[in-house]
């Protein structure tokens, strides 16, 4: 555990929404959420699918990511709608190697929501949280290659591609993918 850390927000404040980490009973709201966008998601994010085969599975998923957040593990948030206080979308701080420090960024935005820079406002407050407060050296986030949504949103925020990995993910239905990385230093951005 990092000590600094312990008055970390919890919350952050967009033009269009809230991001914040889950509480508990949330994971109902996750679960819903999910299952809308699943046939967007499945290959890109099968363990995350796994954990939330059910409301009970998803409520226990966000039970494990206050622990893990707590424990400075991990860190989950889930992004609501200003207007409707609807969830709408999730990031995460996940990999986290503290001696560099550095994380990678997961991310996904309900359909209804995306194509209106809803994810990179949000990312911008959660990158800008995570290299000014949390310390972060470097943030780096992993794209399927045919996945340009994130890759738009990762340039958009000055990430620069560092590199591709071949056959470095598999989807549910077996298949291998590639990979790009993106990457940000703390005196990047």
């Amino acid at each position: 555990m990092r000590p600094e850390l312990f008055e970390l927000d919890t919350a952050l404040l967009t033009a269009r929404t809230v991001v914040r980490r889950f509480r508990e009973n949330e994971g109902g709201q996750f679960y819903d959420l999910f299952q809308a966008n699943r046939n967007l998601l499945i290959d890109n994010f099968p363990k995350t699918e796994r954990a939330l085969a059910s409301k009970e599975k998803a409520e226990k998923y966000i039970r494990q990511s206050i622990c893990d957040w707590l424990f400075h593990r991990d860190f989950v948030f889930g992004i609501w709608d200003n207007e409707s206080a609807r969830l709408i979308g999730f990031i995460r701080i996940f990999h986290i190697d503290w001696d560099v420090p550095k994380g990678e960024l997961a991310y996904f935005l309900d359909k209804d929501f995306s194509g209106k820079g809803i994810m990179t406002e949000t990312m911008y407050a959660v990158v800008q949280l995570a290299i000014k407060k949390m310390g972060f050296s470097k943030l780096y986030i992993r794209t399927a290659t045919d996945n340009y949504g994130s890759q738009r949103v990762a340039r958009k925020l000055g990430f620069r591609r560092e590199g591709d990995y071949r056959s470095d993910f598999r989807t549910p239905t077996g298949d291998l993918l590639d990979t790009m990385v993106f990457g940000l230093t703390a005196q990047e951005f």
